[in-house]
């Protein structure tokens, strides 16, 4: 059901069944639990963090309310799951200055025109310059590349398409990149814009995410700081700083609800403070 009517991805389809695998481990059958059964798992689960929690039981809901609405159930235990109050936490963030120094090394390293490298900056370009997922820059095919158009079209969150600018930095980083980019991988063309030669063909989250701390430790910057998702903040916070419209902001990142996208108000206080004494009818009374 959440792979054909809600779309959703591959990522967010196993973070599910690890979920219900976890508590069917912990009570048995989910089918056939009873209110009490969902409330032991309050005690087993009491060591973990809200957000990780309130996930857990936001699966189980759903759960249960697709076997209410196939007529597989008729009555709903969740009211028993545990409610943990969440806050949405914000993002870390990295300064004008943290990036500025990631970007100098990475250029610097990329002057010797060795593959890698230049691979490393043109990821970088599109983390940072376009806001993109780690695992939509890794899944890229090389024709969503524009070979003149300022804009590269992906597949998001739950299949869903859109379409992100790319700056004249990053469309040179990627000209560098496509000229060293090995066309095969065992002696089979890719398809992707970072081919490897791991199982799915692609660069991995997790090599992007060892090739961004080994380049952040070299720049001299806390390596735990630096992951593609604090650069997607970064862009999004860069370009709020700047004077972005929260509605253009939250279509670059492909957020389906605005009120993720609204975490960035909050990131950016002291702009919006500044704006309001600036610019309020009031503000020079």
């Amino acid at each position: 059901m959440l792979a054909a009517e809600r779309g959703a991805a591959m990522n967010t389809l196993a973070a599910y069944r690890r979920d219900l695998d976890g508590a069917r481990e912990l009570i048995g059958p989910l089918e056939k639990a009873s209110a009490q059964d969902l409330a032991s798992l309050g005690q087993h689960w009491a060591d973990l963090a809200p957000s990780s929690l309130a996930r857990k039981c936001s699966a189980l809901r759903q759960f249960y309310g697709f076997l209410i609405d196939e007529g597989w159930r008729g009555d709903d235990p969740t009211p028993a799951l545990p409610r943990p109050v969440t806050r949405r936490p914000l993002p870390r963030l990295l300064g004008h200055g943290d990036v500025g120094a990631l970007f100098a090394l990475a250029e610097d390293e990329a002057g010797t025109g060795r593959p890698e490298p230049l691979r490393t900056l043109a990821a970088l370009e599109l983390l940072y310059g376009s806001g993109l997922r780690a695992t939509e820059l890794v899944s890229l095919p090389l024709r969503s590349v524009p070979r003149d158009a300022p804009m590269l079209t992906l597949t998001g969150k739950g299949g869903a398409q859109r379409m992100v600018p790319i700056s004249t930095r990053a469309r040179q980083a990627l000209s560098r990149w496509l000229a060293v980019r090995p066309a095969s991988v065992h002696g089979v063309e890719s398809r992707f814009l970072f081919p490897s030669r791991g199982e799915k063909g692609h660069l991995t989250r997790i090599r992007l995410f060892q090739l961004l701390r080994d380049l952040a430790a070299r720049a001299g910057l806390d390596p735990t700081r630096v992951s593609p998702h604090v650069l997607r903040h970064a862009f999004a916070t860069h370009l709020l700083e700047g004077g972005a419209d929260l509605r253009v902001l939250q279509t670059l990142l492909g957020h389906a609800d605005i009120s993720t996208t609204q975490i960035y108000t909050h990131v950016d206080a002291s702009r919006l403070v500044a704006l309001v004494n600036a610019r309020h009818p009031l503000a020079q009374g």
